[in-house]
């Protein structure tokens, strides 16, 4: 009896033995295999913390949480061109997300000196832009909040952003991972310091710079400046009419807006990307901006057209000059809008101008300049909200409403002009535009 309980015990304890080399084995498989996808999978990346494996999906915030109220980021003042600047707050805006922090309110540039950042005039966020309506529309996906709201005066923990061709987006996303799982997650402010955030590296999609976008409304005052322009090119284009008035007078009278590069200083840097890049379509003459906007279909003669153009070229009397017959060119001064834009600095006459833009019911504009870009981004999220199309086509655009041309890209035809929509299916926003996906990429700075 005891001989046969020995065997059976011994049955057992192989039987065990057996089951626990095997239960190894599998674990020890299922680990080099998730060593071995993660080394190939580019979304299953790892940081290791703390004996923790986080994997890049597993840290992306629910785009429905808001954010912490109670930490926050701190980054540089914003500089250079308007758009730049808004590209740069959506980016500082959804690294603060990132991190689950609210952005401290930044100092954006009212005027514009490339080189000499000491000239750079200073100016809140809150006298451009309406911060509780941002904060509002914005609904907690990314919050700004003010100085005021830090309880903790002592000096914030300082975060170093690299810079140079050895810092990858690799290595500047997991800088950030960083710190989101490391010791600088307590403290209450973490300011960046270094270069301005609109050359930090890019890891958003167009959809998400396009949420932020839609939160910045303008304070009252400069928006009554822009609906006032925007009048006086309407009441231009209905006495450019003839007919019963009174009763075009009870419906907005359409207008085509034109936003025309062709300073010398863009001209230059231009010339320079299209050697760069092997490409002819990114510079245009005045006379074959003109060309290509005559080629517009469909167009109702007359139609008046905004010409939004640097002011040191509203001297030249040509800009006006051989424009298509039907087509009214038009610019600030001769609408009787001088005045408006000069009781303004730089960065709201620009505001004032991207509005005058964004709201014409044709725009035409350079795919490589970013104030085009980002006044095409936008329309082309109105049009989707109206039912449009779903903003993947990239030039395609749409055939009713918010229609945009792009007059740096031939059309079909010959001297044909292309239309363009943004590619909101994008992964991520180029430096140069937000543009039609099929112009030529690259790095450089576009203003």
């Amino acid at each position: 009896m005891n001989h046969r309980f020995c065997n059976c015990q011994k049955v057992f304890q192989a039987h065990t033995t057996l089951i626990y080399r095997l239960s190894l084995f599998l674990l020890l498989a299922l680990v080099l295999r998730t060593a071995v996808v993660s080394s190939y999978h580019p979304g299953f990346l790892w940081f290791k913390r703390r004996e923790i494996y986080w994997s890049l999906e597993a840290l992306k915030a629910d785009e429905q949480s808001p954010v912490r109220s109670d930490k926050f980021l701190e980054v540089p003042q914003i500089v250079w061109g308007l758009n730049n600047q808004k590209i740069a707050f959506a980016r500082a805006s959804l690294t603060a997300r990132l991190l689950n922090r609210t952005l401290l309110m930044p100092s954006l540039s009212a005027s514009l000196f490339y080189k000499e950042m000491d000239r750079l005039q200073p100016i809140a966020f809150d006298k451009v832009f309406d911060l509780r309506k941002f904060n509002n529309l914005c609904g907690g996906f990314v919050r700004v909040g003010r100085a005021s709201e830090v309880s903790d005066r002592t000096k914030p923990i300082e975060i170093q952003k690299g810079s140079g061709r050895k810092w990858t987006a690799e290595r500047d996303l997991n800088q950030l991972k960083e710190i989101q799982i490391g010791p600088d997650d307590g403290a209450e402010v973490i300011r960046i310091v270094g270069k301005n955030p609109f050359l930090w590296l890019d890891h958003w999609p167009v959809k998400q710079y396009a949420r932020i976008f839609d939160c910045l409304v303008l304070i009252d005052e400069i928006a009554d400046a822009a609906a006032g322009v925007i009048a006086k090119i309407r009441a231009k284009g209905l006495n450019s009419r003839s007919g019963n008035t009174s009763a075009m007078a009870r419906v907005p009278v359409p207008y085509m807006a034109v936003h025309m590069r062709i300073e010398k200083d863009w001209m230059i840097h231009c010339k320079h990307l299209e050697r760069r890049s092997n490409t002819n379509q990114i510079c245009s003459s005045k006379e074959e901006i003109m060309a290509r906007v005559g080629s517009i279909p469909g167009l109702i003669a007359p139609m008046v057209t905004y010409i939004a153009v640097a002011d040191a070229l509203l001297e030249d009397g040509s800009i006006l000059r051989g424009w298509k017959e039907g087509l009214v060119p038009v610019e600030k001064k001769m609408v009787g809008a001088w005045e408006t834009y000069q009781r303004w600095p730089y960065l709201v006459r620009s505001a004032i101008d991207y509005e005058v833009c964004l709201r014409a019911e044709i725009f035409v504009g350079n795919s490589y300049s970013t104030f085009s870009s980002l006044v095409v981004l936008e329309r082309t999220q109105r049009r989707m909200r109206e039912g449009g199309s779903d903003g993947g086509g990239g030039c395609g655009g749409g055939e009713e409403g918010w229609a945009s041309y792009a007059y740096n890209l031939g059309g079909e035809q010959e001297r044909g002009i292309r239309k363009w929509e943004t590619d909101m299916e994008a992964r991520a926003c180029r430096l140069s535009a937000m543009g039609p996906a099929t112009s030529p990429a690259t790095d450089e700075l576009s203003i």
